[in-house]
């Protein structure tokens, strides 16, 4: 069990580690309505394809892309495994955290009727 916790929030800490940069969040949201090659997905950003290389490596790595060869161009596809993943973690936390300001809503609403009572 504590193997597969550790692989787990290794997973979890690669995802969010490559979703950290405002520059593969966008190539993210791009590759969320399909594939595309890398020069596509080089194009809206100013900078060099060397540099985009290393931000679809990060995704990669991360297990957030998908890389293809036709000929010469490279295609790249949206894994969305991990991001589910990062969606339940948070979701998790939500959930607890949603409890816990009920429950600080109720006690705040308590004693303001205790203190409007006196």
């Amino acid at each position: 069990m504590f193997n597969h916790m550790v692989k787990y929030t290794s997973h979890l800490d690669a995802t969010f580690s490559a979703l950290a940069d405002p520059t593969r969040r966008a190539i993210v949201a791009r590759l969320s309505r399909g594939e595309c090659s890398v020069t596509n997905l080089a194009q809206p950003f100013d900078v060099s394809l060397p540099a985009i290389s290393k931000h679809l490596r990060v995704l990669e790595k991360a297990g957030l892309l998908a890389r293809r060869r036709e000929g010469r161009v490279h295609r790249c596809r949206l894994v969305t495994r991990p991001l589910k993943n990062a969606e339940e973690w948070i979701a998790r936390y939500r959930q607890f955290w949603e409890q816990r300001l009920d429950a600080l809503a109720e006690y705040l609403e308590e004693s303001r009727k205790k203190k409007e009572g006196r």
